[in-house]
């Protein structure tokens, strides 16, 4: 009878072990689309700010980047990763300081491929769209960020890093 129960819970915990998985799935399925929203919100606001505004790239990518953020945080914290919305302060801030650090790297990689590759080089035309070195810049800077945003963001909403580290 013994072999019996411990076959039973062997059960339970593969059962367990494979909705952990699909859920680790679908939350990074959730992440990627989070980001691709956020990105073409980014991208948007960037070439506005830069191309009919007028504004520089280096002073367009802070501003579009806090947007893109904002947007990035209201949806983690409601469609991304469950328990976010529990979040205390402590998890807040960590976001908030990410985010500036992200901002950081953001500005810093697009003012390196500024001076490396250059930014007002028209590559080619689409459908009436021209596309721009510093477009291509600002997209190889997002996939740099995007590691970044991911792992610090998932450690500090769905783990609860600075709480439990206060907790220690």
């Amino acid at each position: 009878m013994l072999p019996e129960k411990k076959s039973a819970r062997n059960k339970r915990l593969e059962r367990k072990k494979n909705v952990n998985k699909k859920t680790g799935l679908m939350e990074a399925v959730r992440f990627a689309v989070t980001g691709g929203v956020c990105f073409v919100v980014e991208f948007i606001c960037l070439v506005l700010l830069r191309d009919t505004c007028g504004l520089d790239t280096l002073a367009a990518t802070p501003i579009a980047f806090l947007i893109s953020v904002i947007l990035n945080y209201i949806l983690c914290v409601i469609w991304v990763f469950n328990g976010a919305k529990d979040q205390g302060n402590s998890e807040k801030a960590g976001f908030l300081i990410t985010s500036v650090m992200g901002l950081a790297l953001n500005w810093l990689l697009m003012l390196l491929f500024r001076v490396v590759f250059g930014e007002d080089q028209s590559l080619f035309t689409l459908f009436g769209f021209t596309v721009s070195m510093y477009m291509v810049n600002k997209v190889l800077a997002t996939a740099l960020v995007m590691v970044w945003n991911y792992f610090t963001k998932r450690a500090i909403l769905k783990n609860g890093l600075l709480r439990r580290k206060k907790q220690h």
